[in-house]
């Protein structure tokens, strides 16, 4: 009899109470997002996996005392590298929250290392029992107007396709190479079939075409009526709820009993601190209850929805056949995960496992004062910040060069210095950040990560600048002479210190900033201000870039 045959035979006896379960766990309320109802039962696990529900006999027993359980939790669209950790730092800090299975995109540090990062990313999964999926980096560059560290085309990817952990094609943000039947872009639809979308604001013939070319999701939505358009059409919905990116509130309109199985919960980009702080997929359930949702409706949005708009039948429910990843709940309002069950197993203390590194690559040059000169004034051009969004609103000032920093009108000089090639910087300007002094850089900039930084002196933007480029890679605020750091030393983008160092350092890098006046999460917004696909205004190493226009615009109108 064959290794398979025997485990089939060894599964259903178990099942079949002809042998005994590994564990039972006994007199549990569970939930089933099948019907979205409660049942007190016994849960059978034998070799990680549920072999039943109902009456059992184990090698080992758990009473858990008529507590609810529910499924593992899953997040449909992430960036680990956002989070500032490496993959099984991230496994030790969102385990304990519920979440026992996240579907990750790894195109931050592909853009940086190209294939190589992904190679590293799915090393370092292993380092966790977090199941991490992955989804194959559609646009790196970002845009065919960026130079980062890496290009990846079709052919590229091939290499991950057979992997057990590559689900598909990762968010396609090439809208326009898509609506233009762009070849490359083509050649990467037609590489799976499972396929994420990105298309902010996209309605309407366009909408129809891009969904047309295969891309079944979006988690860029930031209206219910953008929302409402793109599930019509058949799209799956992924409700973000990120540092930034705060869409849950507006977007629940839409989660209705009919289109329930196409929404599910996503955070894309969220510092560890947030994530120690609030926490992860358990603090959407916790919002969209809070906005009037049904508890069930946020749970099922949060296991089953996630697990089958990826294909993955053998999760997302506690069901015969499934991986038992369950969680412990209170039974509170506010919803509390009290412990957390991976393969069958209680997820106890996870220790620091020192990770392996990708080296950054910083090619550029120190930053001078005369790099920020502004040539030219008029009406300028300005990048203004949307709270709680990550998209931008396109802004006119007249502006004197001589008279920035402009604190009365809140206008800040910022620059992105290219790291990758030594091809020079990028000088524009930015409203919304509240800086009265000081100055803030980081190597984290979306989706190119070159060198972002902004402030409330050229002194002091360059003094930030080189220090990330003195530490490799990092975050830098400088406030009243003093720097305050935190490096991140794998690829320029994540640390490979514990997460409570990293937590420490970030809570440290936000007490600066608050010195200076400024917003909260002023790292997070400041790093997406070079991303090139998300609307109005963006800034590159080149300048200023209209996403609208999809090309790059001179900083004064009359292009002086």
């Amino acid at each position: 009899m064959n290794q398979t045959l025997q485990n089939r035979t060894r599964m259903t006896d178990a099942a079949r109470s002809i042998a005994p379960a590994d564990c039972v766990f006994q007199n549990a309320l569970v939930f089933h997002p099948f019907t979205c109802e409660w049942e007190k039962t016994n849960i059978a696990v034998k070799d990680g996996i549920i072999i039943g529900l109902g009456d059992y006999e184990g090698t080992e027993t758990i009473d858990c005392k008529g507590s609810k359980i529910i499924p593992g939790l899953i997040d449909a669209h992430l960036h680990i590298e956002s989070s500032l950790l490496t993959p099984g730092e991230y496994g030790r800090l969102v385990l304990p929250h519920g979440t026992t299975t996240v579907i990750a995109d790894p195109h931050e540090i592909a853009n940086v290392a190209g294939a190589a990062g992904i190679r590293y990313m799915l090393a370092e999964s292993r380092r966790t029992p977090l199941d991490i999926f992955f989804m194959l980096p559609s646009c790196v560059p970002a845009t065919p107007f960026d130079k980062a560290g890496a290009e990846l085309s079709a052919s590229d990817l091939q290499e991950f396709l057979g992997d057990d952990h590559v689900l598909g094609l990762a968010e396609m943000m090439n809208v326009p190479g898509v609506l233009a039947n762009d070849p490359t872009v083509l050649e990467k639809l037609d590489l799976c079939s499972c396929i994420d979308g990105h298309a902010p604001l996209l309605s309407g013939p366009d909408l129809n075409a891009y969904i047309l070319a295969g891309i079944q999701s979006d988690h860029e939505c930031t209206k219910a009526e953008e929302a409402a358009e793109k599930l019509r059409r058949g799209m799956y919905l992924m409700l973000r709820e990120g540092s930034t990116e705060h869409n849950l509130s507006a977007l629940l309109p839409v989660v209705t009993p009919c289109s329930l199985p196409r929404c599910s919960f996503a955070t894309d980009d969220r510092h560890a601190d947030l994530l120690e702080a609030d926490g992860h997929i358990d603090d959407c359930i916790r919002r969209a209850i809070a906005e009037g949702l049904k508890p069930e409706f946020a749970y099922r949005m949060a296991t089953l929805s996630a697990a089958e708009r990826f294909g993955l039948h053998d999760r997302g429910a506690i069901a015969p056949g499934y991986v038992a990843d369950f969680c412990f709940i209170d039974d509170s309002e506010e919803f509390t995960v009290l412990k957390t069950v991976k393969n069958g197993v209680i997820v106890r203390d996870l220790n620091y496992q020192k990770p392996g590194r990708i080296d950054a690559v910083f090619s550029c040059r120190l930053l001078l004062p005369e790099d920020l000169k502004i040539v030219g004034k008029g009406n300028a051009r300005v990048i203004g910040l949307v709270p709680g969004q990550i998209h931008t609103s396109a802004l006119q000032f007249p502006i004197e060069p001589e008279q920035l920093p402009d604190f009365d009108r809140d206008i800040l000089k910022m620059v992105v210095c290219d790291r990758y090639h030594a091809l020079g910087s990028g000088v524009g300007l930015v409203h919304g950040f509240g800086f009265t002094h000081g100055a803030l850089a980081c190597s984290v900039s979306h989706d190119s990560h070159n060198i972002i930084a902004t402030g409330a002196s050229d002194e002091e933007i360059c003094k930030a600048v080189n220090e990330v480029i003195r530490l490799q890679g990092g975050m830098v605020a400088v406030c009243d002479d003093a720097i305050t750091a935190l490096p991140l030393d794998c690829g320029g983008l994540m640390s490979t210190l514990p997460y409570e160092d990293v937590c420490e350092r970030l809570n440290a890098l936000n007490n600066a900033a608050e010195q200076m006046g400024g917003i909260a999460s002023p790292f997070m917004y400041l790093s997406f201000l070079a991303l090139t696909v998300i609307p109005e205004l963006r800034l590159t190493n080149r300048g200023v870039f209209d996403v609208l226009a999809f090309a790059d615009v001179p900083l004064f109108e009359d292009g002086l």
